[in-house]
């Protein structure tokens, strides 16, 4: 039997090759296409052909987007998560404590399947009770740019606001741009208590690609989140290259980093992947970002 790979666009004149050692499952929804298989990451999740998460490094992506964000925010008791069908950061919130989590994905396809087919996050039974309001943890299947304008015009507001989407392509016309565009990041900080914090991955695709391109893709969400929130800070995983992470919070904080630090040893969950040393280096922005 011929090897299976999967060729993953970046843009036109670069891929990355995926060797798919067995596919576990593979299949359309009315949203996407997603396939699971095992890679040399282990089992992985693809959607589109864009690998979204590995069994081997994932952890040190979903901790990368929520505990820096919990650290940095004044308190964190209602968290909303929009994206991650597989469910890893709706978990690590409530075993931080979290009160309340709205997890808000288009796709109840991809939902159930990464229930089903991932060694990593939400089981089947974790799904029903969250579709079912019988757990701390509510499914919402809906557009977040939909759920987000709703719940501006409600009383709910959260203290923790994750956005764990696919990455901002350069093509204007693509959908999820727009959860990337200042108006929506602008709604976003609406919905948060005093003190809140807005938490989202960049640009993973372009971060290792050193063109004009990728340079701009980079600066742009920085400069965003300077012009919407009080206070703005970096981290980037050092045990996972996807995990650049941009956090931002309702109202001016002198020594963000520092009140990271002092936060860390209170939180009742604890990260296997952040620790202090890493939160002091990994928070310092890279220079072009420091000059922009």
């Amino acid at each position: 039997m011929s090897a299976r790979w999967l060729r993953e666009h970046i843009r036109d004149d670069v891929a990355d090759l995926w060797h798919l050692h067995e596919v576990h499952y593979e299949g359309e929804t009315p949203f996407q296409r997603v396939l699971v298989a095992r890679t040399r990451l282990g089992t992985t999740l693809f959607c589109d052909e864009n690998p979204q998460s590995a069994e081997i490094g994932q952890l040190a992506f979903h901790e990368a987007e929520l505990i820096p964000a919990m650290l940095l925010a004044e308190r964190v008791e209602r968290v909303l998560v929009i994206g991650c069908s597989e469910g890893t950061v709706s978990q690590i919130a409530v075993q931080a404590g979290v009160q309340h989590v709205d997890h808000v994905d288009i796709d109840p396809d991809c939902v159930r399947i990464c229930a089903e087919h991932l060694p990593y996050g939400f089981t089947p039974e974790e799904v029903r009770d969250a579709e079912s309001g019988n757990s701390r943890i509510r499914l919402h299947y809906m557009d977040g740019l939909d759920f987000v304008r709703e719940a501006r015009g409600t009383e709910d507001r959260y203290d923790v606001v994750v956005l764990d989407l696919p990455e901002e392509q350069e093509d204007p016309q693509v959908p999820v741009n727009a959860l990337y565009e200042e108006q929506f990041l602008r709604d976003c900080k609406e919905l948060l208590n005093p003190g809140g914090v807005v938490s989202t991955h960049v640009s993973r695709p372009y971060l290792s690609l050193p063109t004009p391109d990728s340079v701009e893709s980079f600066v742009r969400p920085w400069r965003r989140f300077g012009e919407v929130f009080g206070t703005r800070v970096y981290f980037r995983s050092d045990e996972q290259p996807w995990g650049t992470i941009m956090l931002g919070r309702r109202d001016p904080v002198p020594d963000p980093v520092e009140r990271m630090v002092k936060k860390l040893s209170g939180l009742p969950y604890a990260p296997r992947t952040i620790d202090e040393p890493a939160l002091v280096r990994n928070t310092i922005p890279p220079k072009i970002l420091r000059e922009s």
